[in-house]
């Protein structure tokens, strides 16, 4: 006689109910980088650590070390747009956010789903391209100007990219100011800006949110010695759960800021390359808080240990 599967357990509706108050969920459109610096690996682990469940939706994939990107494979736009459509009628999702998706193809294809989405918030980050051939670039980028920006809620990119990509004819004596460059991105449907690495005096940074209308808000810090891989795909990312989390706007830069600046003073370097930042800074033990091991505890635990890599035949 075949036996009879246990019963699964009785659930309440205030068991649903704590089932399905997870944290809020964030699709996030981004390539695989193996180096952990950015990529879906950053957006993962800075949406994680500020509250948000990430969708990660898998563009293409970069070769690349903590130093220099070499080459990136960009995926096919229909196994990103399967990729995103299937969830997308399981899950429901909160914001949007797009890093580098590769191509002109996929940026559109993620434009229409955006627009299939029109209630959803965008949040998109600009990196700076300049590791790759300059004809791909001023195609991506021609791309993005006419097909993702006007579905874009909040760009974010450091003052330099987007100065040079939204004001490539500026002429004046200074340099744009944040304001500026949110008033070329409106020009093109985005309603806020966060414009960072503004250079100020005395080896300061400003970091600003703006509107084509106002500065709404603002936050300098002191320049880092090191250089860093992922610092804005970590903003951005965080920017974008903070925001599905139901934080305002200006709350939201605010946070994401905080929770960057932390990541960068812990940041560490795996490699031969730059630093990347610890998004995971909080999960480490205070220095001198862990208990010490006792001689029996050593002995237990090196049964644990793991053994060399060799295969044996």
């Amino acid at each position: 006689m075949t036996p009879t599967p246990p019963s699964p357990p009785e659930t309440s509706d205030d068991d649903e109910d704590d089932l399905a108050a997870g944290p809020p969920c964030v699709m996030t459109f981004n390539a695989g980088d193996a180096s952990g610096a950015a990529g879906l690996g950053a957006d993962v682990a800075a949406m994680v650590s500020v509250g948000a469940h990430a969708l990660p939706v898998t563009c293409g994939a970069y070769a690349r070390d903590t130093a220099d990107i070499f080459e990136h494979f960009a995926f096919d736009e229909e196994a990103i747009a399967e990729q995103a459509r299937v969830i997308l009628e399981d899950v429901p999702v909160q914001v949007f956010k797009v890093g580098f998706v590769g191509s002109p193809e996929a940026i559109s294809t993620i434009a229409g789903i955006a627009s299939d989405y029109a209630d959803v918030p965008v949040v998109a980050y600009m990196p700076n391209l300049s590791w790759w051939d300059e004809t791909q670039i001023d195609l991506y980028l021609d791309a993005f100007r006419e097909l993702m920006l006007p579905q874009t809620t909040v760009l974010v990119g450091n003052h330099s990219t987007l100065w040079r990509w939204l004001l490539p004819d500026w002429t004046g004596e200074r340099s744009p100011t944040a304001r500026d460059i949110a008033m070329a991105a409106g020009e093109c449907g985005v309603s806020y800006t966060v414009v960072t690495g503004v250079p100020l005096p005395d080896q300061f940074i400003d970091n600003v949110l703006a509107s084509p209308q106002a500065v709404l808000a603002s936050q300098r810090f002191e320049r880092f010695e090191a250089v860093f891989s992922g610092a804005g795909e970590t903003l951005s990312a965080a920017l974008a759960a903070l925001l599905a989390n139901g934080t305002d706007l200006a709350g939201a830069f605010g946070e994401a800021l905080a929770y960057l600046d932390q990541c960068l003073n812990g940041g560490f370097r795996p490699g031969m390359g730059h630093v990347v930042p610890d998004r995971l800074f909080w999960a480490l033990p205070e220095s001198g808080e862990s208990e010490p091991v006792t001689e029996e505890e050593a002995q237990a635990l090196q049964v644990f240990d793991m053994p060399a890599h060799d295969t044996k035949h």
